[in-house]
């Protein structure tokens, strides 16, 4: 997908893989979450510029235009239990992001 040097910590990147646009989050050294880029409440494509943080221990990203907060390793959204964006396996391996299969419990 690209080099773990080009994310910036804490902030979003968009990129595409398996034919979807996805948001990118670095959480950590070498700690990376991608999640489906479009905001299901307005279909929006602004996942990658929302704020990233932790909630009760869950990483997350917030919806810029709504709010809502998304588990990173799920895509649930942790104020509506309905609701979810697709996300997806990531792994890091010699300095390189790969993004993997979506995952099942996903939207």
């Amino acid at each position: 997908m690209c080099r773990l040097e080009e994310l910036r910590l804490g902030c979003g990147a968009v990129a595409l893989a398996h034919g979807q646009a996805l948001a990118l989050f670095r959480m950590g050294p070498d700690v990376v979450y991608a999640v489906g880029n479009h905001d299901p409440f307005d279909h929006a494509p602004t996942m990658n510029r929302g704020v990233v943080g932790v909630r009760d221990g869950v990483p997350f990203v917030g919806s810029p235009r709504h709010g809502h907060a998304f588990d990173l390793r799920t895509g649930r959204c942790l104020d509506d239990e309905h609701v979810a964006v697709p996300a997806y396996a990531v792994q890091v391996v010699d300095g390189v992001v790969h993004v993997g299969r979506r995952l099942l419990d996903a939207a």
